[in-house]
């Protein structure tokens, strides 16, 4: 049997299909909806729903692809281009907490909500830092004072919605 055809087998065409209607969902949303109210749960949600669809890898592609969206389509000011590493490490440690502490516990509703207690918190305080620190160093002190606000507690408020609306779809679909 011939290699390609080897790998061709082994391919999760719903694995594939799943990781490229979030892609493009998590891809669209930040580019058009300019409201971080409503753009930052709706990401969020979709992170943790690739992490229960698709799987832990896939979901860590993920987390990169709305910060990129976010300034392409300018929800993020192209000032703030030097602080996007920061968002898409913060969405990966969100991701990772959820992980860990669901495998960890093994309990669908204590794990997923320590999860998403301890991710969302853990995002808002290395974003608040991380960004505190870089917009004083890159911008004037009047924009990193709105920088670090638009970086603070709204990222909190929208991790922990985006846990909320990853729940209700995930209990739907009964993948927890």
């Amino acid at each position: 049997m011939l290699t390609q055809e080897r790998s061709l087998e082994r391919v999760d065409v719903m694995s594939v299909a799943r990781f490229l209607g979030i892609a493009t969902a998590s891809s669209l949303i930040p580019f058009y909806i300019h409201l971080q109210w409503l753009t930052g749960p709706l990401v969020n949600a979709l992170l943790i729903i690739a992490l229960f669809l698709i799987g832990i890898r896939s979901a860590m592609v993920l987390c990169v692809i709305p910060s990129l969206m976010a300034l392409a389509g300018g929800l993020i000011p192209a000032v703030l281009a030097p602080v996007v590493p920061f968002i898409m490490l913060s969405n990966m440690l969100f991701v990772l907490c959820i992980d860990r502490l669901y495998s960890f516990f093994k309990n669908d509703n204590q794990g997923y909500w320590l999860g998403v207690a301890v991710g969302s918190f853990i995002k808002f305080i290395f974003l608040y830092f991380s960004v505190s620190f870089m917009s004083k160093l890159l911008i004037k002190q009047e924009l990193a004072q709105k920088v670090a606000q638009m970086m603070s507690w709204p990222q909190l408020a929208t991790a922990l919605s985006g846990g909320l609306i990853a729940w209700a779809v995930l209990k739907w679909l009964k993948r927890i």
